[in-house]
Parts: structure tokens; C-alpha cells; sequence
């Protein structure tokens, strides 16, 4: 009798760890979608067409403004300017994106260890009750 009293605790406690660990593998896939998701993905496609259009149309106005002699309705180093702003804008972005990530890879190691250390003292625990109870 004390044998299935012993099974339905360790049924009971595998079924509740296995709860916690779905409730934390949800959270984490949470995370990574508004870290690095699809969603993220689109966005970042969406922000480089922007910069790699707003580029080429400077660009093209310059080469009508030295090339063609066409007059472009822009101050003569406005075109210049606004290029190196937005490059700067992107590295500024880029910088960020990556801090972002890099605070979600501390965020994974630190649970990493945090569950390392846990099962460490689960063992020393168990260590202890085999070398106690002998």
C-alpha cells in the first residue's frame, strides 16, 4: 500500500513539473517571437527595402543633378547629408536590435544555470537520503 502512495507522489510531482516546464517552454516561445519571430522578420525586410529605396533615390537625383545637368528641386549637398543621416539611423538600429538579443542570450544562459543549480541540489539532496539511508 505505501508503494502506490509513493508512485502517486512521484506521478503526481512528474505531472507538475511537466506543467511548469510547458508553462515555460510557452514563455519562452513568446519571448523569441518578440525578440526574433516572423513578425520581427517582416519588419526588418520592410526597414531595409525603406533605406535601400530612400538610398537609390538620392542617389539617382544626384546623377541627374552632375550628369544630365537636370535641376533637382534639392540643395547640392542635402542628398549628402540625408544619406549619411539615414546610414547612421541604420547602424543605430542594427545596434539596438543586437542588444536585444544579446540581453535574450544572457536571459536563456542565466535559466540555464539557475535550472543547473537546481538540479544540482535536487542531486546533493538524493546523494545525501542514499548515503544517509545505507
Amino acid at each position: 500500500m505505501a508503494m502506490d502512495t509513493d508512485k502517486n507522489v512521484d506521478q503526481a510531482s512528474l505531472i507538475e513539473e511537466l506543467e511548469q516546464f510547458r508553462k515555460e517552454k510557452e514563455r519562452i516561445r513568446r519571448l523569441v517571437g518578440q525578440i526574433g519571430g516572423k513578425h520581427s522578420q517582416k519588419h526588418d525586410n520592410i526597414v531595409n527595402i525603406i533605406f535601400i529605396i530612400a538610398m537609390v533615390v538620392l542617389f539617382a537625383l544626384d546623377l541627374l543633378r552632375h550628369i544630365f545637368h537636370i535641376h533637382v528641386p534639392l540643395p547640392q549637398m542635402f542628398s549628402i547629408e540625408l544619406a549619411v543621416l539615414l546610414v547612421s539611423i541604420k547602424i543605430i538600429w542594427m545596434i539596438h536590435r543586437g542588444t536585444k538579443v544579446e540581453h535574450f542570450q544572457f536571459w536563456v544562459l542565466n535559466s540555464i544555470e539557475f535550472r543547473l543549480n537546481d538540479v544540482a541540489k535536487r542531486l546533493r539532496e538524493i546523494d545525501k537520503k542514499l548515503s544517509g539511508g545505507s
